[in-house]
């Protein structure tokens, strides 16, 4: 199955990083593109997006400031199909892409994600005191899957602070 591409450029407000792309995505070569994940409703319902964009216009985000990309390219089933090789080989890649880019803030899309970019076994939500690139403000932010079992008004409220920083 083909790779989702990225969406990166040079002075991005937010770049949003998943685990890696769903099988659906896969299939239609757009990020967040299953049916039951909740991103691009939370990106509308925060105010971080003014309409709500459907997936086949991830590539659009760019003219808002945001980017996206992954902590590992390979699409799949879910989280458990990935190997430690790839998280070890997908942080090292996942790093140059931030040193090169320079996004304002790099957004990670569940806890998880963080945890293998970071090493850290704990994170708070929001923004972290010590980032791993100290020239980028890094962000926690819930999952969007639609397994995730907190409200989606909290993960919502998670979000507006992205919006709010970004807004000032």
């Amino acid at each position: 199955m083909p790779q989702v591409n990225d969406h990166l450029d040079h002075g991005l407000s937010v770049v949003f990083i998943g685990f890696n792309p769903s099988i659906r995505s896969g299939e239609v070569g757009h990020h967040y593109a299953n049916p039951r994940n909740n991103f691009w409703r939370i990106l509308h319902r925060s105010g971080l997006t003014p309409r709500l964009y459907d997936p086949s216009e991830d590539q659009d985000l760019l003219r808002l400031g945001y980017g996206f990309t992954n902590i590992v390219a390979r699409p799949t089933k879910g989280i458990d199909d990935i190997s430690r090789e790839e998280y070890k080989q997908g942080r090292q890649i996942l790093r140059k892409k931030l040193e090169t880019y320079k996004p304002q803030i790099a957004c990670f899309v569940g806890k998880g994600v963080y945890k293998e970019y970071s090493g850290r076994s704990q994170s708070p939500w929001g923004f972290q005191s010590e980032p791993v690139i100290k020239e980028m403000q890094e962000f926690v932010a819930p999952s969007s899957s639609g397994l995730v079992r907190m409200p989606i008004d909290e993960i919502i409220s998670i979000y507006k602070q992205l919006n709010d920083f970004i807004q000032k």
